[in-house]
């Protein structure tokens, strides 16, 4: 059995007073992957896993038609194209959020992945949408379609480019700083908007639209988890992980924040 820790989340957004509450659990069978690709060790009595969801606590934000018509082949679509900025499950869960340790992992140093990070330009959008990775892993932009593309960072920490993509091709490129969420925009089509994170470490997920976020492998210790939206904002929290333990944290947006 492993230990899971269940928490009541109280406040503005959800997270501001944790009440644990402990049941019994054995050590875990499985492996569990972040988006870097770290793998946590089975049955491992060392290392902690945080698991959790995240919610927006509130009606869904209403998305924006794209108008693809400036280029045909981006307007070929089979029906309407909306914004995929706020992305919702009917029960709430929401996804495209970036969740992750923003404090108390100390100097470690940690091994940059070999396996590149995949982003798609396809049907004139990003996928997906949010997308993290660590420092100096490659991150290969793959053109889908047709049509020209560029793909631009713009960041504020890192190394600007802006990097033609004819349509089928393929490029890489990596960032050498840590940088939360850096906007990523195509020139030539103006609604392609994107965002790019990087970390020092593999502990960070993206939700999809489950709302599910899991982060392995952490060694014992107090940490800060931190979780980011483009339109909800950050929410934090303190975090204890503790040996051969899953700490379960559900996070809740609420609809104060949206905008």
């Amino acid at each position: 059995m492993f230990m899971k820790t269940r928490w009541i989340l109280i406040g503005m957004f959800s997270i501001s007073l944790l009440i644990p509450i402990r049941s019994s659990y054995a050590g875990a069978a499985h492996g569990y992957s972040t988006s870097s690709g770290a793998l946590a060790t089975a049955g491992s009595s060392k290392l902690g896993l945080i698991r959790g969801e995240v919610h927006f606590d509130g009606p869904a934000l209403k998305p924006t038609r794209i108008n693809m018509a400036a280029d045909p082949s981006c307007g070929a679509h089979s029906g309407a194209i909306f914004t995929d900025d706020f992305v919702m499950a009917p029960d709430g869960k929401l996804a495209n959020v970036l969740v992750f340790i923003s404090d108390g992992l100390g100097s470690e140093q940690f091994t940059t992945p070999a396996e590149p990070v995949v982003m798609q330009q396809k049907g004139c959008m990003y996928k997906p949408r949010v997308v993290a990775l660590q420092t100096n892993q490659k991150l290969r932009i793959m053109n889908s379609d047709s049509t020209l593309h560029n793909i631009h960072p713009t960041p504020q920490n890192n190394r600007e480019w802006n990097k033609a993509q004819p349509g089928g091709s393929s490029i890489e490129d990596s960032f050498a700083r840590e940088e939360i969420a850096i906007p990523v925009k195509c020139n030539v089509h103006p609604w392609m908007k994107s965002y790019i994170s990087v970390f020092k470490h593999p502990y960070f997920s993206v939700t999809l639209k489950d709302g599910k976020f899991e982060l392995p492998n952490l060694p014992p210790g107090q940490y800060t988890l931190e979780a980011w939206h483009e339109r909800l904002g950050t929410i934090k929290q303190k975090i204890s992980v503790s040996s051969g333990e899953v700490t379960t944290v559900d996070l809740t947006f609420k609809s104060a924040a949206a905008r």
